[in-house]
C-alpha cells in the first residue's frame, strides 16, 4: 500500500466522484457513500421520505436481510449507520484495515439494492413515528425545527427533516422507488475512504459495483427566502427554551470565515460573549451558545438559551443587546481566540478517519474540490476586525430574526419587539 497522505479524487465516466486520504498509522478505515440528496430535494407531499429512505436501507436487500447486514459489519466489529440532512444522506462504515472490502460491498449493497418490503415498511413506519413523538417530548431538540420553521416557512428549507406523522404515516413503496429514482445517480454520489485505505482499490471497487449505474437529471432546489416569523408554544415546562435567528451567509459567501468567527466570539464557549455576561455575570440561564450553520446559497446565526420564565424577558433583551455590542467593539484578543478554536477544530477532526471521509465528501458537494488544511487555516487567520465589523454590519443591517419559544413563554418579548431593539 503506497504511503501517500494527500486526498485523491477519481471521477468515472458516469458522474461518480471517489476521494480517498490514507492515514499512515492507523489500522482502521472509514467509508461511505453521500448522496446530494435530502429534506431539500423533497415536495412537500414527500417531507420526510429523505429520512425514511435511509432508514429503509437497513432493512434488507436483494441478497442480505437486515439482520445480516448489521451482522456483516459487527462480526468483524465494524461500526455502520447513516443520517440525513437537508442536504444530503450519507450511509456510512467503520472497520479496520482488512475489512474495507467487505465494507464497501455492504455499503453500496444497502443504496443501490433495498427491496422495500412493504412488511418492513410498516415495520419501520411505527419506529420512525416513535422517533417523531420523541423528538416533540425533547424541548431542546424540537425547538431548532420550529426556528428553522420561523426562518423559512413554507418551503423546503423550513420543514423538518423527519417529516410530519401524517405524511410518514402513509409512505409506501412506490414513494421510496420514486424518490430514489429522482435523486439517486451517479453524479450525486460520493465515495469518501480515509485512514488505512488504498485509493486504487477503492476505484476498482466503485467501478466495479457503481460503475454501471446510469446518470440521472435531479430536479433543481428551489432557493431558499428568508421570512424570519415568530412561533411559541406555551407549555407548563420546567424551563423556557428561546432560540433566535439572523440570517447569515452560506458556504460559498466571501463573509464565510468571518461569521464562523463572529459566531465564535459570540457564543461559542465559556469565555464568549453571551457566556460570560448572560450565565457568569448575571445568572440568567445554565445554557447558552451562539453557532453558524451553512448551506450553499443560505446560512444561519442560531443563538439557543434554556432559562426561567421569569428571566426569560432580561435573557432575550440582553441577548439583542450583546449581538448588537459584539458587532459594534469586538476586540482583536476575541477575534484571536475565535480563530485558534476554529483552527484547532478543523485540525482535531482531521484526526479521525471518519472526520475526514466527511470533510472529504461535504467539501466536494459544496465547492468542487477539497481544500488544503494549511488554505483553510491561512483564510481563517486572514480575517481582520474590519472584516468581522463588515460582516456583523450586514448580519444586521436587514435583520428579520426569526424566534421559536417553547415552555413558560407567554411573557416573553415578541419576535417584533426584539426586531425593533436589534434595529435601533
Amino acid at each position: 500500500m503506497s504511503q501517500d497522505p494527500t486526498p485523491r479524487l477519481t471521477t468515472l465516466s458516469n458522474g461518480l466522484s471517489i476521494v480517498t486520504r490514507q492515514m499512515p498509522g492507523l489500522h482502521s478505515a472509514a467509508l461511505g457513500i453521500w448522496v446530494s440528496a435530502g429534506g431539500r430535494n423533497e415536495r412537500a407531499e414527500q417531507n420526510g421520505i429523505a429520512h425514511f429512505l435511509e432508514h429503509m436501507a437497513f432493512k434488507g436487500t436483494a441478497t442480505r436481510s437486515a439482520l445480516q447486514i448489521a451482522e456483516a459489519i459487527e462480526d468483524v466489529g465494524g461500526y455502520i449507520n447513516a443520517y440525513t440532512s437537508r442536504d444530503a444522506t450519507a450511509y456510512y462504515v467503520r472497520v479496520l484495515e482488512d475489512d474495507v472490502d467487505l465494507a464497501f460491498d455492504v455499503i453500496s449493497d444497502i443504496v443501490l439494492n433495498p427491496v422495500f418490503d412493504p412488511r418492513e415498511i410498516e415495520v419501520e413506519r411505527g419506529v420512525i413515528l416513535q422517533e417523531i413523538g420523541q423528538s416533540m417530548d425533547t424541548p431542546d431538540d424540537i425547538i431548532f425545527d420550529w426556528l428553522q420553521e420561523a426562518a423559512y416557512p413554507d418551503q423546503p428549507m423550513g420543514r423538518t427533516i423527519l417529516g410530519p406523522a401524517e405524511r410518514v404515516s402513509h409512505f409506501n413503496r412506490a414513494d421510496l422507488s420514486g424518490f430514489v429514482a429522482e435523486n439517486y445517480g451517479p453524479g450525486q454520489m460520493v465515495v469518501a475512504a480515509a485512514g488505512a485505505v488504498d485509493h486504487d482499490r477503492i476505484v476498482r471497487l466503485a467501478e466495479k459495483v457503481l460503475g454501471r449505474m446510469t446518470p440521472i437529471a435531479q430536479g433543481p432546489r428551489e432557493a431558499p427566502r428568508w421570512q424570519g416569523l415568530e412561533t411559541r408554544s406555551v407549555k407548563p415546562l420546567e424551563q423556557a427554551h428561546f432560540a433566535l435567528a439572523l440570517e447569515g451567509p452560506g458556504f460559498l459567501a466571501p463573509d464565510f470565515y468571518a461569521a464562523q468567527i463572529f459566531s465564535s466570539a459570540l457564543g461559542g464557549g465559556m469565555s464568549s460573549r453571551l457566556f460570560q455576561k448572560i450565565r457568569e455575570e448575571r445568572g440568567l440561564c445554565y445554557t447558552i451558545f451562539a453557532q453558524s450553520g451553512f448551506h450553499d446559497d443560505t446560512g444561519m446565526l442560531t443563538i439557543y438559551a434554556g432559562t426561567g420564565a421569569d428571566d426569560l424577558a432580561d435573557l432575550a433583551t440582553l441577548t439583542i443587546d450583546e449581538i448588537k455590542r459584539a458587532a459594534d467593539d469586538m476586540s482583536e484578543a476575541e477575534i484571536a481566540r475565535a480563530k485558534a478554536q476554529l483552527r484547532a477544530g478543523l485540525l482535531m477532526g482531521l484526526e479521525s478517519p471518519s472526520g475526514q471521509a466527511e470533510r472529504m465528501a461535504r467539501s466536494l458537494a459544496i465547492w468542487g474540490r477539497v481544500p488544503d488544511p494549511a488554505e483553510v487555516a491561512e483564510k481563517i487567520a486572514a480575517v481582520t476586525r474590519a472584516d468581522i465589523r463588515t460582516h456583523a454590519e450586514a448580519l444586521l443591517a436587514n435583520a428579520r430574526p426569526a424566534l421559536a419559544l417553547y415552555g413558560p413563554v407567554d411573557r416573553a418579548p415578541s419576535r417584533d419587539a426584539l426586531a425593533e431593539r436589534l434595529a435601533a
